[in-house]
């Protein structure tokens, strides 16, 4: 275990941040896998400028690649 308390607050950073990312990954790939699943064009054109908008955002941040 780290000793200073730079190291233990880097943990404790490191560990929010990952939880942070981890549930908005998977909110990105249910909203994408949603939108892939619909048949209905009418829904799906409007769901997919909140999707976009969500992807760059994600990449953005460096969640997603």
């Amino acid at each position: 275990m780290a000793n200073h308390k730079s190291s233990l607050k880097r943990i404790r950073q490191e560990e929010t941040r990952r939880l942070h990312n981890r549930y908005y990954g998977k909110t990105m790939r249910n909203a994408v896998r949603k939108l892939r699943s619909t048949t209905d064009k009418a829904e799906a054109t409007a769901m997919y400028p909140g999707i976009t908008k969500m992807l760059d955002k994600l990449a953005k941040t460096n969640v997603i690649h």
